[in-house]
């Protein structure tokens, strides 16, 4: 039913929607109060059985191996006490039995669209059997009493529903890595799209730079994966120190990094990878580990498009062509096949190959 992913997402959400929660069912407490003397002082009870129901909840969801069974359980527990509610106190015949639309409210907040299915199921499920099991006669007599809330009921889920894809959409497209503070890449296929348009009007090049951390998978296991984050975010901010405001560097994943540089030929290009590897070069992480970087550097044409993938694809190939020279180094792709480079000292003396 539930991934790990959706599991840890309806738990974040919940922890959201809990204080909501609570202000909701103080209206409904103020809105019982100033009801009292049409419908009774009883109808506080039911209210307060709802947030203890939701404070049991609340603690064995962070207990239990399957929370969502246990949230899921508290919602139908507290649409059916609303039901119960407004069966005694009127059924049909009273405002209340809208009531029932209020718990739809949270339903795409924390769950699959099938499971919001379901709950809008048990609630029509509710209502039809509150309207009929306390007054059929009046709700055949008077079916809008029926239809208005059960389109309300529907139409809650359906726009709670459109809002919570549109949120879920807009942060799958949040455009930073939030370990590194970088761009990402869903930033970089939208800024290499700008690239080629602009190089097909300027014929300006564009430079793209490949690094990644040398030996990063040493890191991680020797120091663990907390060491490793940290690594990463202390290289990118050595990185952006050296580049210009309109140079953007986006981290595509683990330790990897590609640079994008409008208006930088080869020469250029290197020359700026050459002083991002100089910026790592010689420099300990925060605990003391030595590290270093390599970079594969190419770049468009001067009057030619600018296509990312070709020229990306070239400057990895020179990454790998500066990993199996011995890493600590920048090496550029002049041509199909043929790489220049620039090399450390300590690259000169020799280092094993591999990423």
């Amino acid at each position: 039913m539930f991934g790990e992913i959706d599991r840890e997402r309806m738990l974040d959400m919940d922890r959201r929607v809990a204080p909501v929660r609570r202000n909701a069912m103080a209206v409904l407490g103020v809105a019982l109060l100033l009801s009292a003397p049409w419908l009774g002082w009883w109808t506080l009870a039911p209210l307060a059985l709802a947030v203890a129901l939701f404070q049991i909840a609340d603690r064995q969801a962070r207990r239990v191996a399957r929370p969502e069974y246990v949230i899921f359980g508290a919602w139908i527990g507290s649409e059916a006490i609303i039901a119960l509610s407004v069966a005694v106190s009127g059924g049909p015949k009273v405002a209340t039995l809208a009531w029932l639309a209020i718990p739809v409210v949270t339903l795409p907040a924390r769950f699959s669209a099938r499971c919001v299915s379901v709950g809008v199921a048990i609630a029509l499920g509710l209502l039809l059997a509150v309207a009929f099991a306390t007054d059929t006669d009046h709700v055949l007599h008077n079916p809008p009493l029926l239809i208005a809330p059960a389109a309300l009921i529907v139409a809650v889920a359906m726009l709670s529903m459109a809002l919570m894809r549109s949120d879920i959409e807009h942060r799958s497209e949040c455009v930073i890595d939030e370990l590194t503070g970088l761009l990402n890449r869903r930033a970089l296929a939208s800024r290499a799209e700008e690239l080629l348009q602009q190089s097909a009007i300027t014929g300006e090049p564009v430079g793209v730079i490949a690094g990644d951390v040398d030996c990063f998978k040493a890191i991680n296991d020797h120091a663990g994966h907390t060491a490793g984050d940290a690594a990463l975010a202390w290289v990118a901010a050595r990185l952006r120190t050296r580049l210009r405001a309109f140079d953007l560097i986006y981290r595509l994943g683990g330790d990897e990094f590609v640079v994008l540089l409008p208006g930088a030929d080869l020469d250029g290009s290197e020359a700026v990878a050459e002083s991002l590897r100089t910026a790592v070069d010689g420099e300990c992480l925060p605990d003391g580990r030595p590290v270093s970087m390599s970079f594969g550097v190419s770049a468009s044409a001067r009057g030619e498009l600018f296509r990312y993938d070709d020229v990306f694809a070239a400057a990895d190939a020179a990454l790998y062509e500066a990993k199996r020279e011995g890493r600590d180094r920048v090496c550029a792709s002049r041509s199909a096949g043929v790489s220049g480079e620039h090399r450390s000292p300590r690259a000169l003396a020799g280092a094993p190959a591999g990423r």
